[in-house]
């Protein structure tokens, strides 16, 4: 009968909660709560021959190749002189402003559904520092999406009443699906460290996630290392060499981005740094300057410009 009876031990192991029925971290909505991304519908359908689009500040897109063949060409920036041919359905990210251009045979050419994108913060957005110029991902790798697409062809095809709203926000939805992605497959995206770098790692996500929801905190490398799980020799070094950053700077550059978001808003210097952890104004506009070589005065007049 061995194998029946079950020691005490035994059964508490097995009544615990597998990896499986654990809460799932959720390590993007905090992000995109501090920092909207809107999308704005502005083509649908075939595009032939040649179609350039500028590169224009604070201009991310987000194109969907559904049908046929597509060359890309790049000229000037990151991607300079870098030509690509995609022959499947696929995902075209542009998180920054990056000149490219679409060729296309002159008559049947390639079918697409193109957004722009506006994500508050511009480059300063830390989503989008975080990602590489372009990304490009075939729609079969990103299980679910078809659903979201389906949708999204569905009204772009057949516009009905509320069609442009519902297809900016369906866009939106294919961006998030995306960005899950990115964080799951850093490597295969492109990306060389930072915050998606971070967020893959389960442990030092957990304490990035804690950080990011509340900035204001007393944050010591101690209590960083505890919401990981780790000690902190391993934190820190874990986390700098994932990231590219020291948890302490890492920190600091989190707050900072809040804080311009913030003051372009309007929001006054002095409750702006009560609210995020700094002692006063005086050491937020310290601490701003460090970051952008000016006051946040002069940095707010320049962004007005």
């Amino acid at each position: 009968m061995m194998g029946v009876m079950k020691s005490t031990k035994d059964h508490l192991e097995s009544s615990s909660p597998s990896p499986e029925s654990e809460e799932v971290l959720d390590r993007l909505s905090t992000l995109l709560e501090r920092f909207h991304v809107r999308a704005s519908l502005f083509h649908s359908g075939p595009l032939c021959g040649r179609t350039r689009f500028e590169a224009q500040p604070d201009r991310a897109f987000l194109h969907v190749l559904r049908r046929g063949e597509l060359r890309i060409e790049h000229r000037g920036g990151p991607l300079a002189r870098r030509r690509l041919v995609v022959d499947e359905p696929t995902l075209v990210l542009y998180p920054r402003a990056v000149h490219h251009e679409f060729v296309n045979p002159p008559r049947e050419g390639a079918d697409f559904t193109c957004a722009a994108l506006h994500f508050d913060g511009g480059d300063r957005n830390p989503i989008v520092a975080a990602l590489p110029a372009l990304v490009l991902l075939p729609l079969r790798e990103v299980p679910g999406l078809h659903r979201a697409l389906d949708l999204l062809f569905a009204e772009t095809d057949q516009p009905r009443c509320g069609s442009r709203l519902l297809v900016d926000r369906l866009f939106e939805v294919v961006l998030i699906q995306l960005l899950r992605w990115i964080v799951d497959h850093p490597q295969e995206a492109g990306v060389q460290g930072g915050l998606m770098a971070g967020l893959h790692d389960q442990r030092l996500a957990r304490a990035l996630v804690a950080l990011h929801a509340a900035p204001q905190d007393d944050w010591s490398l101690a209590r960083m290392a505890q919401e990981a799980g780790m000690s902190r020799s391993a934190f820190a070094e874990a986390f700098r060499a994932a990231t590219g950053f020291t948890p302490a700077a890492y920190l600091t550059d989190w707050r900072l981005a809040l804080a311009s978001a913030a003051l372009r808003a309007g929001r006054s210097q002095k409750l702006v740094a009560a609210e995020l952890g700094f002692s006063n104004g005086s050491s937020l506009s310290r601490a701003f300057k460090q970051r952008y070589g000016s006051s946040p005065r002069t940095w707010l007049t320049r962004m007005a410009e």
